[in-house]
């Protein structure tokens, strides 16, 4: 028997458009259910499967919550393979990628900690575009590409938002 779809385990359809908060719901239903400790006094065999559930539950969970995860899951079981390292040729968004990592340089040496809260709002703000430039281009199965070039944008905005949490953490110390 094969591995099932993280939204199999949830019961729910594949869409990049998720109820968060009945996810989380769902998640911690399940993991009640799968969770190690519940299976202390089982054999071994049922301990290790209880604990290969929950790391997959806990897989399937951190995939599903993430828009960049859950986008490029999707493209995968769509039969999109979608390789790792892919090189962007896109100019418009390499620029503003350098834009970006400029500014966040500045913020940093300036130890601006004000600056960085404006420049993490607006982030979020260009990531919730890209989701919901994303979900319409996943609704029409003719935009495949597009939906892998918006994917590997998310991943990006993913990552730089990732590196302001850094910054944030050293500028706090």
């Amino acid at each position: 028997m094969g591995i099932p779809c993280h939204f199999a385990l949830f019961e729910l359809q594949p869409s990049f458009r998720l109820d968060l908060e009945q996810l989380a719901t769902r998640y911690r239903e399940l993991a009640r259910g799968v969770h190690p400790d519940r299976f202390a006094d089982a054999s071994e065999r049922e301990q290790r499967a209880a604990l290969e559930q929950s790391a997959r539950l806990n897989d399937a969970y951190q995939t599903l919550k993430s828009p960049a995860q859950r986008a490029r899951y999707l493209l995968t079981i769509s039969g999109h393979e979608v390789p790792m390292e892919v090189t962007v040729h896109d100019p418009e968004f390499l620029l503003q990628q350098m834009q970006w990592r400029e500014e966040l340089e500045d913020l940093q040496d300036s130890a601006d900690l004000d600056g960085v809260a404006v420049f993490k709002r607006r982030l979020k703000v260009a990531q919730e575009q890209l989701n919901e430039s994303f979900a319409a281009c996943w609704d029409d199965a003719a935009q495949r590409e597009q939906a892998e070039r918006l994917m590997r944008r998310m991943q990006f905005l993913d990552k730089l938002t990732y590196e302001v949490r850094q910054l944030e953490e050293r500028l706090d110390d």
